[in-house]
């Protein structure tokens, strides 16, 4: 059995704790706040200033194993609520997110205490939010489980120090460097304290090679894909412009320098749409960028992915991605994706047949890609089908059954010679 740890739970996590429970190996679940379908919780979430507390709704049959401490993160929604930024300030805020992981981590190392005889074999715990409750696991001679979702600090820096130094007039985008010593060393002590590590793509274990210390064996599990959708009709014909289309935050992090360099260069050819927020309002070529495309700040979900079938191709040139999910949310909506060498690209996109890499970084080869298509203008669909049966073939259920077979292994002794890399 196995306690999994998330401050807060998302798309991944809920698979997981899926994965965990049908194999009948979950002993709780801990997070910051939870709804159930109809329960207190979930009518609440039905409010217009509580509607965040609906994207918390798991499973109704995780409610008996799902342990609670809301008081931080209800801070936090409700400073968000109100714009109050003092108290959400990055790191110092009393109720930012890093004081919500930090609350999380020992709130579960607590509870670690009501563990009683020898059921209990692991912990499952998240970047940022490991460190004290795997302290304590370690003092029980339990296994330590990690989950990376973005790739390791270290090679970020450099990564984009390399782009600061490139692009220095896209500096207050790159927000990677505010991180303070002392988080970026909590970093460190939890892969320390990890016995095995797990991933979403491999870019993100090629940036663990980065770490100093003695690193756990690193497992590449990708994330699964949306429910596909099956009436999406193609419309792109030789004449009219290409409809592309970036969705993320707008940060030089995500390429979105290359995407605006990209268009311009291309001119009436493309016809670009920007879904994301500004993480500055101070980055000048952004401000004058985005008044020269149709910019939408925030879509709600469901509009962000009925965007993507409106358009024939998403762009998402990043330079440091975990996995990036909207390239599965696109290719679920059977629109082919132009992405990058250092996203879960790799391990979800063959290219040329239902997506397409190019080098991180390199404006030029995303010209180069975006005029192939125009020149043939029928590969559209071709490669958006393709990639719509690639989603088909991997929907959620086989990311939790793949971890699941992995952490069963791992916790019976027997998983550490399993190749899984994707």
């Amino acid at each position: 059995m196995l306690l999994l740890t998330h401050p807060i739970g998302n798309q991944n996590v809920r698979a997981a704790l899926r994965g965990f429970k049908d194999a009948g190996i979950l002993s709780e679940f801990h997070t910051s706040i939870a709804a159930f379908p109809n329960d207190l919780m979930y009518r609440l979430g039905g409010l217009p200033a509580l509607g965040e507390i609906r994207k918390r709704t798991f499973d109704k049959d995780l409610r008996a194993l799902t342990r609670v401490d809301p008081f931080i993160e209800t801070g936090r929604l409700l400073a968000s609520k109100i714009s109050w930024k003092a108290l959400i300030q990055h790191e110092d805020g009393v109720f930012c997110i890093d004081a919500v992981s930090r609350r999380s981590s020992r709130y579960s190392a607590r509870q670690l205490n009501r563990q009683k005889g020898d059921l209990l074999k692991a912990v499952y715990a998240y970047e940022d939010a490991a460190l004290e409750v795997f302290q304590r696991a370690k003092q029980m001679g339990l296994l330590n489980l990690y989950d990376l979702p973005i790739g390791y600090w270290r090679a970020a820096r450099q990564l984009m120090q390399e782009e600061l130094d490139k692009r220095p007039e896209w500096a207050s985008t790159l927000t990677s460097f505010k991180d303070s010593e002392n988080k970026l060393k909590r970093k460190d002590e939890e892969l320390n304290l990890a016995d095995h590590v797990f991933v979403a793509s491999s870019f993100t274990k090629k940036t663990l090679e980065s770490y100093p210390g003695h690193l756990a064996p690193v497992h590449v599990i990708p994330y699964g894909f949306p429910e596909a959708n099956l009436t999406r009709e193609y419309t792109y014909i030789v004449g009219r412009p290409l409809k592309l289309l970036f969705v993320g935050g707008l940060s030089q992090r995500k390429g979105i320098a290359n995407v605006l360099e990209a268009v311009e260069m291309l001119g009436d050819m493309v016809d670009l749409t920007i879904i994301g927020r500004k993480t500055s309002e101070d980055c000048r070529p952004l401000n004058e960028g985005l008044k020269k495309h149709r910019y939408i700040p925030s879509l709600a979900h469901g509009e962000i992915l009925k965007a993507m079938r409106e358009h024939d191709v998403l762009l998402f040139p990043s330079l440091f991605e975990g996995f990036g999910l909207v390239i599965t949310e696109a290719m679920s909506q059977g629109t082919p994706v132009i992405t990058t060498d250092r996203t879960a690209g790799a391990d979800l996109i063959e290219d040329g047949k239902d997506g397409w890499l190019v080098e991180a970084g390199n404006t030029n080869a995303l010209i180069q890609k975006i005029e192939e298509i125009l020149l043939d203008p029928a590969v559209v669909e071709r490669t958006g089908k393709a990639a719509r049966l690639k989603a088909l073939q991997r929907p959620w259920t086989v990311y939790g059954s793949e971890l699941t077979v992995m952490v069963e292994a791992l916790m019976k002794g027997n998983g550490t010679h399993i190749n899984n890399d994707k």
